[in-house]
């Protein structure tokens, strides 16, 4: 009787995805494997590829490259990608407000088409909470808030239950245009007086160009080469009043989309991530105050306000990487 090899007589399970992390500034894409490391990474510039076809074929044949370089194609189950204004539901990329590429992008079925591995894609908020559950300050919670700050805007995802809720298209908890202020600052979404016109990166350097115009009060932030989060926290730390009223400004106004926020949903914490948290508490403390101010009061001083510990670089990536484990297998190389 012919002996079986028990190795030959089972299916080989893969043990790894590519996360896919794509930002208004870099695309990140990565190798991840079943227990969370990052076995390789590499990264562009999304702004190189102003035409979202030739943007793809690039992404295509980077990843192509460094899955051969790292193990081969037979290695990998699948992908998962993170983008601004993707929905998980649909697979495309919908009107993006900060991207280059408008309109409806099919970027799953893209990609799919080209690496003939199955592709999931999500917005990134929904990308960072999941990476908050799986490796960081989520945890062991079902029932959090997740809130991206950064340069392109402001992001949120929230899960109830242990559940990521998405909505009906895949675009619930998009708290950062919701109207903080009727008629207030234009947004890229299209509408005005949206919360990330005033709380992203962006909306902080308006807010000192407003106040510096409107006062000769003497201010550091007036001999900055560069008005940025860094420079303008680095103002607050040598005295300046108006680079810390800036942060008042901000941090209330963010305090308050919050607390509207929570009320609703009333989460076990709020996690804040993204470029604006390296301000540490000349946001946070106003920001905490506002926010306590106009909560519900039955959950007034309930919430915790956390800040994530996992590394800026790598938590979309790892995210990605977690969404891409949940989508059913597909390979055209079986």
């Amino acid at each position: 009787m012919e002996n079986i090899n028990a190795a030959e007589s089972v299916d080989r399970i893969k043990t790894r995805v590519v996360g896919i992390d794509i930002r208004l500034e870099k695309t990140t894409y990565a190798i991840v494997d079943v227990r969370g490391d990052i076995l390789a990474s590499d990264y562009f510039e999304t702004t190189d590829y102003p035409d979202v076809n030739d943007f793809v074929t690039a992404l295509t044949e980077k990843i192509i490259m460094l899955v051969e370089e790292n193990g081969g194609y037979e290695s990998i189950r699948s992908v998962g990608v993170s983008c601004p204004s993707a929905s998980s539901v649909t697979g495309n990329v919908e009107n993006a407000a900060n991207l280059p590429w408008k309109g409806v992008i099919p970027l799953s079925a893209m990609l799919r088409d080209r690496l003939g591995l199955a592709v999931a894609v999500a917005n990134d908020a929904h990308i960072t909470a999941l990476s908050e559950k799986a490796y960081g300050s989520a945890h062991g919670m079902k029932d959090f808030v997740v809130i991206s700050i950064s340069h392109g805007g402001l992001g949120s995802c929230f899960f109830s239950n242990g559940q990521p809720h998405l909505g009906y298209d895949g675009f619930a908890g998009e708290v950062g245009h919701t109207c903080v202020e009727i008629n207030g600052r234009e947004c890229g979404c299209g509408n005005r007086g949206c919360l990330e016109t005033y709380c992203s990166k962006k909306g902080l350097v308006r807010t000192a160009q407003e106040l510096m115009a409107e006062t000769d009060e003497p201010t550091l932030m007036r001999e900055c080469k560069e008005l940025s989060i860094e420079s303008i926290a680095e103002c607050c730390h040598r005295g300046d009043k108006l680079a810390v009223e800036v942060f008042r400004r901000t941090g209330e106004m963010l305090g308050l989309g919050l607390a509207n926020y929570a009320s609703i949903l009333n989460p076990e914490a709020i996690i804040l991530t993204g470029d604006m948290t390296v301000a540490g508490k000349w946001l946070l403390k106003p920001m905490r105050a506002a926010f306590e101010e106009h909560v519900f009061h039955n959950i007034k001083h309930k919430t915790r306000i956390l800040v994530s510990i996992l590394k800026e670089g790598e938590r979309d990536v790892l995210g990605a990487s977690a969404l891409a484990w949940d989508v059913k297998e597909y390979s055209l190389f079986k």
